[in-house]
C-alpha cells in the first residue's frame, strides 16, 4: 500500500484519501452452475486488487494500473462513460462508474484512482469482478453513498453482462462482495440465499495450480456453453415445470435425457445438473469434515467438466490429473470458467512439496513450460483498508 500511495503521489501530485482491497476467488466446486440457477461454493482469497483514490474538483476521471503501466493514465469524464476498446482494462471500472453515475446524481465530481492487482493475469481467479467491486466500493465511499452490498454485487454482474459482453452468472461478484475470512459460501444462485461454511480442512490445504496459459473469458466459448444449456433447458421444459437446470434432479434428468434429442446438449445439461448435486453434497460432507469424500467430489467434478462440458483442455487436464496421482492429494479439479487458468488440489500439508515437484514434472513434460503454485488464505470481501 505504501508503494501504491507513492505511485499515486508521483502521478497525480496529491495524497490519496481512501485505500481499499477487493479479493479474487476460487470456487471449491460448482462450476458453470451459476448461470444455470444452481449452487456454487466459492471462497474469497488474499490475492486481489488494491486501490487508492481521491476526489477532484472537476468532472474528469483518471485511472492508472500498475499492472498495465505501458497503457498510461486512462482519462475520460463523467459525461463520456461509453465502452471504448482503446481503454482496455479500464472498461471494467468504467462500467461500474457509468452505472453508479446513472443511479446516484450526487456523483458530480471526478476522481483519480490507482490500482494494482496481485492476481496472476488470466488465471481465472476473478480479477474482473475484483476490480469491478473495488471500483464500486471506492466511488461509493468517496461520495458517502450507503449502497446495499447486494445491489453493488448485482451492478458488477451487470457490467460483465451488458458493458463487457460476457454472459456470466453472479458468483464472482457475490463472493468478492460477501467473502468472509476462513469461510466459503454455499450460494443458491436461483434465490441468492447463502450459507457460510468454515474452510477447516484439518491437515489438508487447498493448493492453487496455475496453467500460466492466459484465458480471455469474452473470447472463450463461455457464451456458447450458456446458449447450449438454454437450448437443453427448453427441451426439458416441455416435460418438466422448471425455470432452470438447477431445479432438475439427476433422477428427473435420467428420465427425460433422451427427449433433448442432441447428444452435445444432453451432455451439457448432464454436467450442469450433476455438478449441482455434487455441490450440495460437498456442503454436507464438509460440515461433517469428511475430506475424503470431498476430494472424490472434486475429481468427479473435473471429469464432468472434461467429458460432458468440454471446458478443460490439455493444460487443465494435465494439472488436475497429475495432482490426482500424487500421494497425499484427496482430489483435484479445474476452477473457474475453464480453457486455461487454474486448478485446485486438496493436499496434505506434509505433501505440498511432493505435489509441486510431481505436477511440475508432468506438466512441463506435456505442455512445455512450468505451472505456478499458490497457497493463500481465505479472505474477507471488498473493504476499506485503514491507514496505520
Amino acid at each position: 500500500m505504501q508503494n501504491l500511495t507513492q505511485k499515486f503521489k508521483d502521478i497525480f501530485n496529491a495524497e490519496p484519501t481512501l485505500t481499499a482491497f477487493a479479493p479474487g476467488r476460487i470456487n471449491l466446486i460448482g462450476e458453470h452452475t451459476d448461470y444455470n440457477g444452481g449452487f456454487v461454493f466459492p471462497a474469497a482469497i488474499e490475492l486481489g486488487t488494491y486501490g487508492v483514490g481521491r476526489l477532484r474538483d472537476d468532472r474528469k476521471i483518471q485511472l492508472y494500473s500498475v499492472n498495465f503501466e505501458s497503457a498510461g493514465v486512462m482519462a475520460f469524464d463523467l459525461d463520456h462513460l461509453d465502452y471504448n476498446a482503446e481503454h482496455q482494462w479500464a472498461n471494467y471500472p468504467k462500467g461500474m462508474i457509468r452505472y453508479l453515475v446513472e443511479q446516484f446524481p450526487e456523483i458530480n465530481r471526478g476522481f483519480d484512482i490507482v490500482v494494482e492487482g496481485n492476481i496472476p493475469n488470466g488465471a481465472s481467479l476473478s480479477s474482473s469482478a475484483s476490480i469491478e467491486l473495488l471500483t464500486g466500493h471506492l466511488v461509493t465511499t468517496l461520495f458517502h453513498i450507503d449502497m446495499d452490498r447486494l445491489e453493488l454485487v448485482k451492478m458488477g454482474q451487470r457490467v460483465e453482462n451488458e458493458f463487457i459482453g460476457v454472459n456470466s452468472g453472479i458468483m464472482d461478484q457475490f463472493i468478492v462482495g460477501f467473502g468472509k475470512k476462513d469461510h466459503a459460501i454455499l450460494l443458491d444462485t436461483n434465490t441468492l440465499e447463502y450459507h457460510y461454511v468454515p474452510t477447516e480442512f484439518g491437515d489438508y490445504k487447498i493448493s492453487i495450480m496455475n496453467t500460466n496459459k492466459r484465458r480471455e473469458l469474452a473470447e472463450s466459448k463461455y457464451n456458447e456453453r450458456r446458449s447450449e444449456c438454454e437450448r437443453a433447458l427448453a427441451q426439458l421444459q416441455k416435460y418438466l415445470d422448471v425455470q432452470s437446470l438447477g431445479e432438475i434432479s439427476m433422477a428427473q434428468f435420467e428420465q427425460y435425457a433422451d427427449k433433448i434429442g442432441d447428444d452435445v446438449l444432453m451432455r451439457r445439461a448432464r454436467h450442469a445438473i450433476s455438478e449441482n448435486e455434487r455441490t450440495k453434497q460437498a456442503y454436507e460432507v464438509l460440515q461433517a469434515h469428511d475430506f475424503k469424500v470431498f476430494g472424490e467430489l472434486l475429481n468427479a467434478s473435473h471429469a464432468s467438466l472434461k467429458d460432458d462440458y468440454e471446458v478443460t483442455g490439455l493444460e487443465l487436464d494435465t494439472l488436475a490429473e497429475a495432482a490426482q496421482q500424487v500421494d497425499g492429494v484427496l482430489g483435484a479439479r479445474m476452477t473457474g470458467a475453464g480453457f486455461a487458468g487454474c486448478a485446485i488440489a486438496l493436499v496434505h500439508k506434509d505433501k505440498i512439496a511432493d505435489l509441486e515437484e510431481k505436477v511440475t514434472e508432468a506438466y512441463t513434460k506435456t505442455v512445455g513450460y512450468a505451472p505456478s503454485f499458490y497457497h493463500v488464505d481465505i479472505a474477507n470481501g471488498v473493504r476499506t483498508i485503514e491507514k496505520s
